[in-house]
């Protein structure tokens, strides 16, 4: 009995399912976290040195690139969070069944990005 296996597998043809979508989403946000730390240190350093610094750090802040690249790291800071909150909900069988799954990805998007967009407008 021979299977015909796939030689080809093309991934932008593939429908990714939201838990899916959701969980890529995790390890691309918890990466960039990771990424982002010798950054983060750098600000927290800077900010703590002396005035001098502190109020150069601000000037920096001014700048629009340096706003979205905030933003973006509060959107994987955000959605790391509640994806973790939502991977040990079902770890803990809380959340069992296609549909709390689905369900739970949503609530994860909605309230990363609502957070994202409220306190982003802040910080702009």
């Amino acid at each position: 009995m021979h299977k015909c296996r796939t030689t080809y597998l093309n991934l932008f043809q593939i429908k990714l399912p939201l838990p899916g979508f959701v969980s890529i989403l995790h390890r691309a946000s918890g990466l960039l976290l990771f990424l982002a730390l010798p950054f983060l240190l750098w600000m927290l350093q800077a900010s703590l040195m002396s005035i001098e610094t502190f109020t150069g750090l601000q000037s920096f802040f001014d700048h629009a690139s340096v706003k979205l690249l905030l933003v973006v790291l509060l959107w994987a800071l955000l959605h790391h969070f509640f994806a973790g909150l939502r991977y040990l909900m079902i770890d803990m069988h809380l959340l069992s069944g296609l549909a709390r799954a689905r369900q739970s990805g949503v609530w994860v998007l909605l309230l990363s990005l609502s957070l994202t967009l409220l306190l982003g407008a802040k910080l702009w």
